[in-house]
């Protein structure tokens, strides 16, 4: 396949920057992560905890009013701003200095909610980072799509993605596909499966870390955490999406030795993903 790149550790070296001696959090990025609604504000938190534990200075969270009281107490490191309403978000607003924004984690289909998200990409120009919810509303309103800031990097599984590019018959179909699909709308598609294939126009990159114990709820709201927080750092975009999808891979890898593929939990990603950092550190 013409420009194919495995992502090994040797590559995935070319591109981490470790923190500077000097850094405080005032340089390390502001992200925001937006989503949640009533029953789904654990994806927040997970996202929000993953996004700083990549290494983002601060981080906020844009939820509903039912979910300010469960992530202040479950992620108290994090910021939180509400919508105006209870029980889904029916209005993006803020005024906050930020490098990336995450959106779409348990935010819900609701019609508040999908005018919501298009006032929001219709005026943002803030590196974004797009999963779940904030995919499936896409799929219903393709030509919001060319809203999107170029380099917008969406996080879709088979499903999500099938929405988006239609079916396909094979690997090498769907490599094809979502190629046109990124070209055509100048995003980043992270193609989440066994293997993870990140999607930068004419360039496919496969990741080479992971396994089955990834296959839980909320693996893949790390993964948008864990992406938005390095972006908020200032990484390219098309690295952000690589290294973040390497490393959550790599702490699942770290992590099996001592809870197996069965009891392997989305928190677990986040626990080891230290050890992930820390596999490349010991490298430098």
């Amino acid at each position: 396949m013409e420009n194919f790149l495995q992502i090994d550790r040797a590559e995935i070296l070319k591109r981490f920057i470790p923190i500077a001696t000097s850094a405080h959090k005032g340089v390390q990025g502001h992200a925001l992560i937006i989503g949640g609604s009533y029953g789904k504000t654990g994806a927040v938190c997970l996202a929000s905890k993953a996004c700083l534990k990549s290494g983002a200075g601060l981080v906020t969270a844009y939820v509903p009013k039912c979910s300010y009281g469960i992530v202040q107490t479950a992620v108290p490191e994090v910021m939180v701003i509400t919508d105006d309403y209870m029980e889904h978000i029916v209005s993006i607003h803020f005024d906050l200095s930020l490098q990336a924004i995450g959106i779409g984690i348990g935010m819900g289909q609701h019609p508040d909610t999908q005018h919501a998200f298009f006032n929001f990409v219709k005026a943002n120009k803030t590196a974004l980072v797009i999963d779940a919810d904030g995919l499936n509303i896409l799929s219903r309103n393709k030509e919001w799509l060319s809203l999107l800031p170029e380099n917008t990097i969406i996080t879709p599984h088979a499903k999500e993605l099938e929405r988006l590019i239609g079916t396909w018959d094979s690997k090498e179909d769907m490599i094809k596909k979502a190629t046109l699909f990124s070209k055509e709308f100048k995003l980043i598609v992270v193609a989440k499966g066994a293997p993870t294939y990140t999607i930068d126009k004419d360039m496919v990159y496969e990741n080479t870390t992971g396994n089955q114990a990834l296959a839980t709820a909320g693996s893949g709201d790390v993964l948008t955490g864990i992406i938005t927080g390095l972006a908020a750092q200032g990484y390219k975009l098309t690295d952000a999406a690589i290294l973040g999808v390497y490393l959550h891979g790599a702490a699942a890898d770290i992590a099996l030795p001592e809870t197996g593929h069965h009891s392997f939990i989305a928190s677990d990603c986040i626990a080891y993903l230290g050890k992930a950092f820390l596999s490349l550190e010991n490298i430098q």
